[in-house]
């Protein structure tokens, strides 16, 4: 049996009268259409309530799902105390779920809980359900930094737990949209924001769940947005599935976006394996890509697979002239699926000529990044490569010096230092690259530090 049905819904704590104290009145829209969700979740009567919540714990490499028995949470941080929950778990099928995700080596389950309250991305939809229905126990599920297409594996797997255990389970997507859609909002406006917020309301009204791989994780950031992993999270848990959507209600009226739509399944569609489609056409792409690619790129793939498949550096002897000639810096940058695999690189040369630095940081890239874990064989395919040359260090007297767009930038303190690369999706201005270097050295906001600039030229 599988999802009898799933909601897509914000969590705006305002909501819950005790908090709003009548400003929820601004959102009338959103709180008609939740309530009519709570009825249809009352009609459904479910066994289970799985609920994925970008406010439960969060890894950045790792999918927590809330481990014991029962689970109690309150509204008191909003002061609201007197509002609160007492929920049981579903350990029967929770635990289904983990010993799939450890059978397909997947990264999730109840390790490393901070804190066993419940969230408010959890409690803003159980105010509004438990109002009508008490039964049923529930799952939380937190969100977690890896890429949207291992959001919708996690639902892929929790899909085949439920198609198991022939219950009677609904999924509760919550998540707000985007949070910068008016300068008045608590959190600024943004271009992107009411562009996310019209694009994730199309997608999601029609159930067209392949689109929504096609956020950039740029602009995803860029529009402060909320819930998109939750959203897709819950698709994957209908792959293979026709669905029937419904758009209840979108509302921004206080700078955030509230969105409710409702699923429900229509029967098996093979045309909707939408996880298989899209790494198929990202191999494609990346081959095309490969195929275009100069020598330095290239070199720098080869290196990658000859490590993570032999576990030894790459002795390459059939290399251009130009690799071999010259002796300078370089950076070695993975991506897979739009995130950052792994970056490492020298600031200078550390080797006899550019070919040898390029092999040394592709090797350390791929397998000594403190930020993540060696690639494994089976990611191969679905990486994307870049090598950047560094150019000759500059001093300068003040960031007016710099051009994110144009130079990397160093911060030096004493023995500290941070290097960021020019033209990085996500980075727009120079204060923002000259913090991010900061902090990557280790240098406090307050500690005195000197600049320095260099041009790349970038090879994808």
């Amino acid at each position: 049996m599988s999802l009898t049905a799933a909601f897509m819904v914000p969590h705006p704590p305002m909501i819950i009268p005790e908090i709003g104290k009548g400003s929820e009145k601004q959102i009338e829209d959103t709180i008609g259409a939740y309530e009519k969700t709570a009825d249809e979740i009352e009609r459904l009567r479910p066994d289970t309530i799985i609920i994925s919540s970008p406010h439960s714990v969060m890894y950045s490499d790792y999918f927590h799902i809330s481990p014991g028995k029962k689970a109690r949470g309150s509204f008191s941080r909003f002061g609201a105390d007197e509002v609160s929950f007492d929920e049981e778990y579903d350990i029967e099928l929770r635990d289904r779920i983990c010993e799939l995700a450890k059978l397909n080596d997947f990264p999730a389950g109840t390790l490393g809980e901070r804190d066993a309250s419940l969230d408010h991305g959890t409690m803003v939809p159980l105010w509004f359900v438990r109002k009508r229905f008490q039964e049923g126990k529930i799952i939380r599920i937190g969100l977690s930094g890896l890429s949207l297409s291992d959001h919708y594996k996690l639902g892929m797997i929790i899909k085949e737990a439920v198609e198991e255990s022939g219950k009677n389970v609904v999924w509760i997507a919550s998540g707000d949209l985007s949070h910068k859609l008016q300068d008045y909002g608590p959190y600024g406006f943004a271009e992107e924001g009411p562009v996310y917020d019209e694009r994730i309301m199309d997608v999601m009204s029609r159930a067209a769940f392949n689109e929504l791989f096609d956020f950039d994780e740029a602009f995803l950031e860029k529009a402060a947005e909320c819930g998109h992993r939750s959203f897709v999270m819950m698709a994957g848990g209908f792959d293979g599935i026709a669905v029937k959507a419904e758009k209840l209600s979108h509302e921004d009226v206080t700078g955030v976006g509230y969105g409710i739509c409702t699923f429900y399944p229509q029967g098996k569609d093979e045309t909707r394996h939408f996880l298989d489609a899209y790494e198929k056409r990202i191999v494609r792409e990346l081959e095309e890509k490969e195929n275009r690619s100069d020598p330095y790129v290239k070199l720098a793939r080869k290196a990658v697979e000859y490590y993570v498949l032999h576990h030894k550096r790459l002795k390459e002897d059939d290399c251009e002239e130009e690799l071999l000639k010259r002796k300078a810096g370089t950076f070695v940058s993975i991506h897979k699926f739009g995130r950052l695999r792994g970056c490492i690189g020298t600031i200078g040369p550390c080797e006899e000529n550019v070919k040898e630095e390029i092999i040394s940081n592709a090797i350390s890239a791929c397998s000594r990044d403190p930020r993540f874990d060696p690639i494994r064989s089976d990611e191969l395919k679905y990486l994307d490569i870049s090598v950047d040359v560094l150019g000759e260090i500059e001093d300068i007297d003040s960031k007016e010096m710099l051009d994110v767009k144009r130079y990397g930038v160093i911060v030096s303190c004493g023995n500290r230092r941070g290097l960021l690369l020019p033209d990085l999706d996500g980075v727009d201005s120079v204060d923002q690259q000259i913090e991010i270097a900061r902090e990557k050295g280790n240098i406090g906001k307050n500690d005195p530090y000197t600049l320095q600039r260099f041009e790349v030229i970038r090879h994808y």
